[in-house]
């Protein structure tokens, strides 16, 4: 049984910092592609960040600078380092692990974590 448990979440003022998790379980973690995503309230989800099985980043505009997708393969777990937050940053964060085979795509969520920056 596949899970991905985000975790680290919670309630930070503007110009502060976090840090999410997400820790995977029955799959082969190193060869899946790690995504971060958020959706806030009316919004349609976007990406934020991801990571290749090769360590390959890639981010959103609006995080660029600020926000750094890590993985430790040894612990099965990816990690968002969100800097220098902003109210729009608001949202509940979901990580994706996919890969793509001879079956084609297959990818899998977590539950996602509620991140709310605010005064």
């Amino acid at each position: 049984q596949v899970q991905l448990v985000e975790s680290g979440g919670g309630l930070v003022q503007p110009g502060g910092s976090l840090r999410l998790s997400c820790s995977a379980s029955g799959i082969i973690f190193s060869i899946h592609a790690i995504g971060w995503y958020r959706q806030a309230p009316g919004k349609q989800r976007e990406l934020v960040a991801t990571i290749t099985s090769g360590g390959s980043t890639n981010y959103a505009d609006s995080v660029k600078g600020r926000f750094t997708i890590s993985r430790d393969n040894t612990k099965n777990t990816v990690y968002l380092k969100m800097n220098s937050m902003k109210p729009e940053d608001t949202a509940v964060y979901y990580c994706n692990a996919g890969r793509i085979s001879i079956a084609g795509w297959s990818d899998y969520w977590g539950q996602g974590t509620q991140v709310t920056v605010s005064s």
